[in-house]
């Protein structure tokens, strides 16, 4: 279908913080919808857009799985995603016009531009309870070793695998000439996990015209479940932030630099660099070969701002596994146009607009104690959780309503009922303490960033940080003001049209996460 382009996006998490969005799907809604989009976050400061389908997550198509497929998808990448999203209007366009979204052939090229080149893949594999999920088959009168029995869902078609792909190597060692019994041995030894490279018929067809071999550094990493990260920072008046220490292998030869000693708060910090990660590139340029003073003086030579290309320990061993050098996913990187990074969006002009209350008040970072009474309608307000998965937050809060006037938000994050912490409780266990308040109810919740604020540090959510004038109380003709002090105002949310729902239920209309 000419004419809509999706959009290619990379984002990286700091340790203790999400990706800046929710994943929803919503009854009567096709498609996995990108909503909530937080002020500042990694997703908004990338270019996604509310209402944006979800077509892949780090190259596999999604949009015929279930919610809780992507979401396991996404959180089992760890600090580093690629998405490919379409815009609600394209999306809805592509349907209308029965094209298959899961189809990675079917994604086009908008203007006329030329194809994406042929590449062979790499795809790594861990073994489940049930195996990897295929077969290997030989071929009548043609060489080689082919994939076959593709389980839909299973290890290997969720690691990229499909059907009738030549396989090249295992574990970074060419399989091309060995026979089927061999192969077979190869992975048995290789224990749980093993990494691919497979060339499907048009992939190889063009190779072989060319006369040229496939190896592994022409190889697409995008199946790949786990990314190195770039990391762009600015120096700040004592530096970076961060200590680099080398380690040399056993033979003496190629070095390994790691990051050490991450000061909070520092350059090094805020653009996600993690203890121990493992330096790949600096501005592009490797530097295994290189002792630690030829790379001090490699950074030393941006002047005050660098971009390192790093991987964390899961990442490197998964890229040792295969032989291959985590530069292919930088390379991949430099081939398309990828949208501004977390700092060059911060840096970037932003246009003149009006603040809202939101946005220029400093609040200090606090939960917040919501007491309500229940009225005619119940509380007004709606807890929403992810079957299978603790935590519960608070949506569809009717205007003007109980959980309103007390303070409630959507998307709050709730850490006590009652006084009963339910972070790790079921959502019918929360329900049910709930549904057991009364007439009344006591809630202690943070908003998304107050609660990533505080888990990040580590610092256990209680009443103890409320202090002495962060809560929010509600008061009917029927009761009077208790003594204390309390908070007169709080910020005006979007006015929402009022909905049936206003009791605490589960809902089977849609499910959302925090991503």
């Amino acid at each position: 279908m000419a004419g809509y382009k999706p959009k290619v996006i990379s984002l990286t998490k700091r340790p203790g913080h999400s990706f800046g969005f929710y994943l929803r799907v919503e009854h009567a809604v096709e498609g996995h919808l990108i909503r909530c989009l937080e002020m500042g976050g990694p997703a908004e400061l990338s270019g996604m857009k509310d209402g944006d389908r979800v077509l892949q997550v780090n190259g596999t198509p999604v949009d015929e799985l279930t919610h809780s497929e992507v979401v396991d998808m996404i959180r089992n990448s760890g600090a580093s995603v690629t998405f490919h999203t379409l815009d609600e209007a394209s999306y809805m366009e592509a349907k209308a016009a029965g094209v298959n979204l899961s189809d990675r052939r079917s994604t086009p090229v908008a203007n006329g531009s030329a194809k994406q080149p042929l590449k062979p893949k790499l795809c790594y594999l861990v073994k489940s309870s049930s195996g990897y999920g295929f077969s290997i088959r030989s071929a009548k009168n043609e060489d080689g070793l082919f994939m076959t029995e593709v389980i839909p869902g299973g290890v290997a078609d969720r690691a990229g695998v499909r059907a009738n792909d030549r396989l090249l190597e295992i574990n970074g060692e060419n399989v091309e000439g060995s026979t089927h019994d061999q192969v077979v041995a190869k992975m048995k030894l290789a224990g749980s996990s093993i990494m691919l490279l497979l060339a499907d018929e048009e992939t190889h067809r063009h190779y072989k015209n060319r006369q040229e071999k496939i190896a592994a550094w022409f190889a697409t990493a995008q199946h790949l479940p786990h990314k190195p990260r770039i990391i762009e920072m600015t120096r700040g008046s004592d530096g970076y932030g961060f200590l680099l220490e080398q380690e040399k292998n056993r033979k003496g030869k190629a070095t390994r630099h790691f990051m050490k000693d991450i000061e909070r708060g520092s350059p090094a910090d805020r653009a996600g660099l993690q203890e121990m990660d493992r330096l790949v590139a600096v501005d592009g340029e490797e530097v295994q070969s290189c002792s630690h003073e030829q790379v001090v003086d490699k950074m030393r030579q941006r002047g005050n701002a660098c971009r390192l290309l790093v991987v964390d320990k899961v990442t490197d061993q998964m890229y040792k596994l295969g032989g291959v050098s985590p530069m292919v996913f930088l390379g991949e990187m430099k081939d398309s146009n990828p949208p501004p990074s977390y700092i060059e969006a911060l840096n970037l002009p932003s246009p003149a607009q009006q603040a809202t209350p939101e946005q220029s008040r400093q609040e200090e970072l606090k939960p917040k104690l919501c007491k309500m009474e229940k009225d005619s309608s119940g509380y007004g307000f709606h807890l929403n959780s992810l079957q299978g998965v603790f935590g519960h937050y608070i949506k569809e809060v009717v205007k003007g309503g109980a959980a309103d006037t007390a303070g409630l938000q959507d998307n709050d994050i709730v850490v006590e009922v009652d006084g009963v912490n339910v972070e790790e409780r079921s959502h019918e266990e929360a329900v049910a303490i709930i549904r057991g308040s009364g007439s009344s109810l006591e809630m202690l919740v943070a908003d998304k960033s107050v609660y990533d604020h505080f888990k990040a540090k580590g610092v256990t959510i209680t009443r103890l940080l409320l202090g002495q004038t962060s809560y929010a109380q509600v008061h009917t003709a029927d009761t009077h003001e208790e003594h204390g002090e309390r908070e007169e105002a709080r910020p005006q949310t979007p006015t929402e049209p009022a909905r049936e729902r206003t009791t605490s239920t589960s809902s089977e209309d849609s499910s959302d996460e925090r991503l």
